[in-house]
């Protein structure tokens, strides 16, 4: 019906996958995830790259910041998805900076690496590459 390819019709056999996840969960005064429905509906897609060997760099966003506010960070968007996977989930509070390029560098299959709220940086809403 659809000739539309999915992840299964790819060999992503020990790749590197750059995924963009609706992460935006709702979240207390603390910044604590209130409800993990987003991140659970994300699992079998995380499970089958993982399966694959692939390492994951993952990308979402909290909210609707202006800048950065604390309390939108994707930290501890972080710590459950690594309960809710039952493996590690790596957090780096940067998205651009060359540290971060380091730290995707050094990932190893089955790695997981989730990058900070992509809306504390004013280039994704600009478009800017």
């Amino acid at each position: 019906m659809f000739n539309k390819k999915t992840i299964k019709d790819v060999d992503i056999s020990g790749k590197r996958v750059v995924l963009r996840l609706d992460w935006n969960v709702p979240y207390d005064e603390q910044g604590g995830v209130t409800d993990d429905f987003r991140i659970k509906s994300s699992l079998p897609t995380i499970n089958y790259l993982l399966e694959q060997g692939c390492s994951l760099v993952i990308l979402s966003h909290r909210g609707r910041p202006e800048n950065r506010e604390a309390q939108l960070s994707m930290g501890p968007v972080a710590k459950k998805a690594s309960e809710l996977i039952g493996r590690d989930v790596g957090f780096t509070d940067g998205l651009i900076e060359e540290k971060v390029g380091e730290q995707v560098d050094n990932l190893k299959s089955g790695d997981i690496l989730l990058l900070e709220n992509t809306r504390f940086y004013p280039e994704e809403k600009a478009g800017n590459e």
